[in-house]
């Protein structure tokens, strides 16, 4: 059963690219309906960031399911997350880095 949920995992961060480019294909269209499917959007890129987060920390936290969390797991859960949001954060931070230095190359080239 975790394979499966991990390969469900891998296939579904696709399902973002798609979207993004048709919100941008519709530039005549209504402002109000761009802003809809961009808030749209980000709404479905962050439920698939906690999709994702909840099933690496389960996999590397839960050993034996039961009726209530110890504090060996509760901890592991805390620590998992805190990780997963200080990764998601830095790799955020490195590519807009990226594109600072990218954009700034460009214009350099231009002049």
């Amino acid at each position: 059963a975790r394979e499966g949920r991990g390969a469900a995992a891998a296939g579904d961060t696709g399902g973002t690219g798609m979207d993004a480019p048709s919100a941008a294909g519709l530039g005549g269209a209504d402002p109000q309906l761009q802003r809809f499917i961009e808030v749209e959007t980000q709404k479905q890129r962050f439920q698939q960031l906690v999709h994702q987060m909840t099933e690496l920390c389960w996999e590397k936290c839960m050993d034996k399911p039961g009726p209530k969390l110890d504090s060996r797991a509760e901890t592991c859960f805390v620590n998992c997350v805190e990780r997963f949001i200080d990764t998601s954060q830095f790799i955020l931070n490195r590519l807009e880095q990226t594109q600072k230095s990218k954009s700034a190359f460009s214009e350099s080239l231009s002049d």
